[in-house]
């Protein structure tokens, strides 16, 4: 057996205060000030509408929902960039979250919408994310500021659904996705239609 060559115990209990402190570090460590603080400078007029229009929700403490609609090059990914250096900037929690991985890697600290969220891989009306409110991801999302969501038009509805219903149940908080600012975008062009 494994045990009889390893010389550590593998029953290592995991403090979930630990677990939120490693949690708010990575975060933390998603904090790229310099690459894209330029971002906050230059953006164009529709951009900096949306930026100011998002950031005063997360600033004033409401809630919302935005959808940034543009097809490919059209700056999408230079607004999340924005939003999410400026908001991390103040020490607040903003979480990047895609569709895809390859698209992950546009963002600081991009994630799937699977992997943040816990959210099962097949879709359907009555599925559940795994998150506890007591978890450390419970905690990390109940002090989160804002979600960016890119490509959110390649998504199933049923994962947007059950997000809003584990924040709600998390925040406690019966507003849209538990009083959350959440900003979804892509480019309804690029999905399929169905036949």
């Amino acid at each position: 057996m494994i045990e009889d060559y390893l010389h550590t115990d593998f029953d290592v209990a995991v403090n979930e205060a630990d677990m939120l402190a490693n949690i708010i570090l990575e975060e933390n460590a998603n904090v790229s000030v310099e690459p894209d603080i330029h971002f906050t400078e230059s953006l164009n007029k529709e951009q900096q509408f949306a930026y100011d229009s998002i950031l005063d929700y997360v600033f004033n403490d409401r809630n919302g929902l935005f959808f940034i609609d543009g097809p490919e090059g059209t700056g999408k990914t230079y607004l999340y960039r924005a939003l999410l250096v400026t908001i991390r900037c103040r020490q607040l929690i903003a979480l990047a979250t895609v569709s895809s991985r390859v698209a992950a890697s546009l963002l600081h600290g991009g994630r799937t919408g699977h992997s943040r969220f816990k959210i099962p891989l097949q879709t359907s009306p009555d599925m559940r994310c795994s998150v506890s409110k007591q978890s450390a991801l419970g905690e990390l999302l109940k002090m989160t500021e804002l979600i960016v969501w890119d490509e959110a038009p390649m998504v199933n509805k049923y994962a947007f659904e059950v997000l809003d219903k584990m924040l709600k149940d998390i925040t406690e908080c019966e507003l849209p996705f538990g009083g959350k600012v959440i900003v979804c975008g892509g480019d309804f062009r690029q999905v399929l239609p169905v036949i």
